[in-house]
Parts: C-alpha cells; structure tokens; sequence
C-alpha cells in the first residue's frame, strides 16, 4: 500500500441545468452528495450522467475525483464553503495526494470484494461551463494557476462505493509524469517520458490522452 484515505462523499447529479452558448446546451456540473452506496460502471457512477462526452466523460474520464485538502484551500481563499460536489466531481477524497497522482496510479476504493478499481488518467481542464456555474471572477485563470485541479479516472474494475470507505493507492507505474505536471500542459520532455512509459506497457494512455501527449511531445 503507498498510500491511504478515505471517500469523504460520493456525488451524482443533481438536476441538469441550461448551458447557454454550449454544445449540447444543458451541463451535468451540478453534483450533489448521495447517502447511499453507488454503483461504478465503465462510465462513472450509477445515477450520474456526462452531457458532453467530448471533453468531460467516456471512459477515459469516467470518474472525476476532487481533494478535501484542496477543496479548504479554495473555501479560505473564496470565503465560501466548497461543497461535495460544488466542483462537478464525482469524489471527495481526504488523505490522498491528487495532484501528485501519477498517470496511470490506481486506486483501490472499497474492499477488495464488491469496491472498485480506479486509475487515473489526465487532469480536469477548466471551462467556461464551470466558470458561469462558480461565478467567480477569472475563475478559468485563477483554478489553473493555483494547480489543484482534479484528477479524471478509468473504472479498471467495476463495483460498489460510499461515503466513507478507504482509499488505497495500490500502483504506481513510477515514470514521474503527475497530475500536477500535466496540468495545465506538458513540457516536451515530460510528454516524452509519459510516452516512453507508454510505448513499454507501464501505462495505457488511452487514445485521447495519448494524442494530446503526442502532440505537446512533438513526436509523430
């Protein structure tokens, strides 16, 4: 075990709300805390729903995972309470280092009978969705030069999750890339090792993330 938490809420939609300008002009962001055991499929959380599946959902970003640590860190700078959920994420974790996850570290949540399996994949991008919802000045400026943006995950293994249960990292494939350094993008070198990592099997990128890699690597 490399390191251990625990899930301090599990989030679903609320209600879907009008995304003016958009496409598709409707947004899942509004999460809220579930009392209950929650079901994870190979497309996030039972209960749940991704509206644009282009830039915030599908498998590779089935899972949105958000900080208690970090969360605090906004409330005291905002002068706000950051809820569960208020971010859009799916997780609110305590004791597990998001921003310094590496692509492709897995989480164990749950027990090893009916939990699931997570591995992170690529760092939350801000939008203009997210901005009108928190309605924060510069808020897209301001979410990615603090750094602490959240981590996307696959469901490796599906199953049951709930408030309260352990958080477990239990691999990390060790090439160094985090979260924290992918976002809000790659150096070229630090692209380049992800690749190499990939290209040896320690890592499967996944076809979205690994053409955004090779892009910022400058690699064919």
């Amino acid at each position: 075990m490399l390191a251990r938490g625990r899930l301090t809420a599990v989030c679903v939609v609320h209600e879907l709300l009008p995304d003016r300008g958009q496409d598709p002009d409707v947004t899942a962001i509004d999460k809220r805390p579930v009392p209950h055991a929650v079901a994870v499929g190979e497309l996030g959380l039972d209960g749940d729903t991704q509206c644009d599946r282009r830039h915030h959902g599908g498998v590779e970003q089935a899972v949105y995972a958000y900080a208690d640590e970090d969360a605090a860190w906004w409330a005291a700078r905002l002068g706000r309470p950051i809820r569960p959920g208020l971010f859009g994420e799916n997780l609110r974790t305590w004791g597990i280092d998001v921003t310094g996850a590496e692509i492709g570290e897995r989480w164990r949540i749950g027990d090893t009978a009916h939990g699931v399996l997570l591995e992170v994949t690529a760092p939350r991008i801000p939008c203009q969705t997210f901005a009108e919802w928190m309605g924060e000045p510069r808020w897209v400026t301001r979410f990615t030069e603090h750094g602490a943006c959240g981590a996307y995950l696959r469901v490796v293994a599906p199953g049951l999750i709930a408030e309260g249960d352990a958080v477990e990292v239990v691999h990390r494939p060790g090439h160094g890339v985090t979260i924290g350094r992918m976002f809000p993008d790659l150096s070229p070198p630090s692209a380049r090792a992800l690749l190499d990592a990939a290209d040896v099997g320690v890592v499967d990128l996944g076809p979205k993330v690994e053409a955004h890699v090779r892009r910022l690597a400058r690699r064919p």
